[in-house]
This record gives C-alpha cells, sequence and structure tokens, in this order.
C-alpha cells in the first residue's frame, strides 16, 4: 500500500514538473506530453533496470499512464498566467516528486533483498532519473549536477531505508516529510556541495 501511494504521489509530481518545463520551453503539445511522461518514468525504468525488476512492469500500470494523460493535459490547456503560478510550486512538486521515488526506489530495492549500496543506488536514481531525463531533453543543465543540494536528499532516504529505520507508514511519512522538508530548504537557504576552487 505504501508502495503504490509513493508511487501515485511521485508519479503525478514529476509529471507536473516535466509539464511545467516544456511549456517554458515553448514545446507544442507532443513535446509536453513527452517530457510529462519521460519525467513520471524515466526514474522508476531506471532502477528496474539496475536492480533487476522485469522492465515489462512499467507497462501494467496503465491506470496509472492515464492518470498522468489527464494530468499532462490539464496543464496544458491551463492559461499561461495560471502556469506560471503554478511554476511558483514548481519546486515543490519536484521536492515531492523526489522523496516519493527515493522512497520507493529504496523500499524497491530492499524487497529483492539488495545489498545497502544498491539501495542507496536505487534510492538516488529512482529520485533523480526522470529530472535529469528532462533536463537533457528540454536543453537545461541536469538539476542534480548544478544546483542546491537535490540527489544527496535521495541517497539520505536510501540510506535510513537500508539501515532498517524505516519499519511502517509513520516512519515512511516521517521520512517523506523530511526529505521534502531538506530538499525546499536547500533551495531557501542556497545549500550547496562543496565545488572546486576556480583561480583567476
Amino acid at each position: 500500500m505504501i508502495w503504490e501511494v509513493l508511487n501515485i504521489v511521485g508519479t503525478i509530481a514529476f509529471a507536473i514538473s516535466g509539464a511545467i518545463i516544456a511549456t517554458h520551453e515553448d514545446y507544442d503539445i507532443l513535446g509536453v506530453y513527452v517530457l510529462g511522461f519521460v519525467t513520471a518514468f524515466g526514474g522508476s525504468t531506471i532502477r528496474n533496470l539496475l536492480i533487476g525488476i522485469p522492465i515489462e512492469s512499467i507497462w501494467t500500470q496503465g491506470d496509472l499512464f492515464v492518470v498522468v494523460f489527464l494530468v499532462l493535459t490539464v496543464v496544458f490547456l491551463l492559461p499561461n498566467n495560471w502556469i506560471e503560478y503554478w511554476d511558483k510550486w514548481g519546486i515543490l512538486f519536484d521536492a515531492i516528486g523526489l522523496a516519493s521515488f527515493a522512497i520507493q526506489g529504496a523500499l524497491s530495492a530492499v524487497e529483492v533483498n539488495a545489498p545497502l549500496s544498491a539501495v542507496l543506488v536505487a534510492a538516488t536514481l529512482t529520485g533523480c532519473g526522470g529530472g535529469m531525463i528532462r533536463d537533457v531533453l528540454a536543453g537545461r543543465k541536469p538539476m542534480v549536477l548544478r544546483a542546491e543540494i537535490y540527489a544527496l536528499w535521495a541517497t539520505f532516504g536510501g540510506l535510513i531505508i537500508g539501515l532498517g529505520l524505516v519499519n511502517g507508514p509513520w516512519s515512511t511519512g516521517v521520512l517523506f516529510v523530511a526529505i521534502v522538508t531538506l530538499r525546499m530548504s536547500s533551495v531557501r537557504f542556497q545549500w550547496r556541495l562543496p565545488r572546486h576552487p576556480i583561480w583567476k
């Protein structure tokens, strides 16, 4: 049940994120659908490939594909001033998708008895994979590599789950809120990882 809820929340949040970026890049309706679907399902596809879950399991989510299609249609039909309003919440949607997919990816790896290292990789790539593909297709530098701390929070979620510190709905909910809060705090306070110094 937890896995399904996280899957739905993360998929919808990332779909909206992808659609909003597509509208900013002045993509046509096909571009909105492509970018939205890739963002929504890209991370889970990469995760399945890495930890050995059959790739065709993606296509069993028929109802979720319909929901994403409807969500993307609504975003496409929104007036520009509404898109600008929703764009203010774009980072929040991205943070929700990051948290949902990071936890879901870690739980999927734990379910197949993967080692801690695989849990960390599954959490990180599931949380960040769709966004990375989105940014590349939109011609942007991937957020995970340049902006405020991003991928680290997905890895943090994987570590907590991999160490067995999450064992029920309540602890999962607390971890979800923690990752979203940390991601939003990174944006608010501009937390960044160390960079190589540039000497002039």
